[in-house]
């Protein structure tokens, strides 16, 4: 399984977060929290961010990727 969670206030990066976006910032983690329940990742499940060329941003509006119902190895790959 593999989504994503979206804000709709348009940010960058995550170099681009301040102090005003606190509320949106954990807003967003929640929402990954319970949708992963929803889709059946009680047992674990994995949040990714990228953030600008050299993390892996392709996308330039902040957004978090939530992976699971597998086994996720370190290193990912």
């Amino acid at each position: 399984m593999h989504f994503l969670v979206i804000p709709k206030r348009h940010i960058e990066t995550l170099n681009h977060l301040t102090e005003d976006d606190r509320e949106l910032a954990g807003h967003i983690l929640f929402t990954a929290q319970r949708l992963a329940r929803e889709q059946g990742c009680e047992e674990g499940f994995r949040v990714v961010m990228n953030c600008n060329e050299l993390g892996g941003q392709t996308v330039y509006h902040i957004h978090m990727h939530v992976l699971g119902l597998r086994q996720l190895d370190w290193p990912p790959g």
